[in-house]
């Protein structure tokens, strides 16, 4: 098992296609966490010098987590795209172990993109901070405690997206999937149901990485009110890891088992 979680980091140093998706999530990152810095302390928005104020930019790092799940379904995806999944399942019969070792190279590669979405937006807020001459109103605490969120939910995300990828395998169904789900459907069910929205995937996601409930919606239910209260962090992580291995446990009774042409 070890061996083939190896050949799957392999491809994904290996593949432009990585790098590309990596470079999206650091620059998207980049860019919304200027503009909140910059929209801070104008139009009710919580100015620098308070810790509302600089948490509205070090958990705006969502995009990484997005691109997390976006790696996994390529990784996935990408086989069957490419034609190269026929080769992968001779040499490796068993095919849920090549499904389980794409879901761990997608978690390990994940956990990278929360991190680098962490320090990007961590390091976009501070440098504002201290170029307005504020200081820190963050702990150290806390901003470890970010960090954790971002690893642990990119990486989750990833295992998702590697499910995803394995189970509808055309590449740019499953792409378009993840960003519809993400930017919209999360967006409109959570605004029109609270109950359900700490529930929702993404949300989980971005609540883990210390986003307020609500506060990674687009459009208009961003940080609209809500009556809910975003699950504890091993209750997301609990859900984000079921949501993952119930989808890969579909894949592996259905589509994994297909021919594949």
């Amino acid at each position: 098992m070890i061996t083939l979680i190896r050949v799957e980091l392999l491809k994904l140093r290996t593949v432009r296609a990585s790098y590309g998706v990596l470079a999206a999530a650091v620059g998207l990152t980049a860019v919304f966490s200027i503009i909140e810095a910059e929209r801070a302390g104008t139009n009710a928005v919580p100015p620098l010098s308070t810790a509302a104020g600089v948490n509205n930019i070090i958990t705006g790092g969502v995009w990484s987590l997005i691109f997390a799940a976006v790696l996994g379904a390529t990784l996935a995806s990408g086989e069957f795209r490419h034609a190269t999944a026929t080769g992968t399942y001779l040499v490796t019969p068993k095919r849920n172990r090549v499904l389980a070792a794409k879901a761990v190279a997608a978690a390990i590669a994940g956990s990278l993109f929360g991190l680098l979405g962490w320090a990007v937006s961590t390091g976009v807020g501070l440098g504002f901070v201290a170029a307005d001459g504020y200081a820190n109103p963050i702990g150290a605490a806390t901003l470890a405690r970010y960090a954790a969120g971002h690893v642990v939910a990119a990486a989750l995300l990833g295992a998702i997206g590697a499910a995803l990828g394995s189970l509808i395998r055309a590449q740019l169904a499953v792409v378009i999937g993840i960003f519809a789900w993400s930017i919209v459907i999360e967006s409109i069910l959570g605004g029109l149901f609270n109950s359900v929205q700490p529930y929702l995937p993404y949300t989980a996601a971005t609540t883990l990485a210390g986003t307020a409930l609500g506060g990674a919606a687009f459009g208009p239910a961003h940080s609209a009110a809500t009556s809910a209260t975003a699950l504890p962090f091993a209750a997301a992580t609990a859900l984000l890891a079921a949501i993952a291995l119930a989808i890969a446990v579909v894949a592996a009774r259905t589509t994994v088992r297909r021919d594949v042409s």
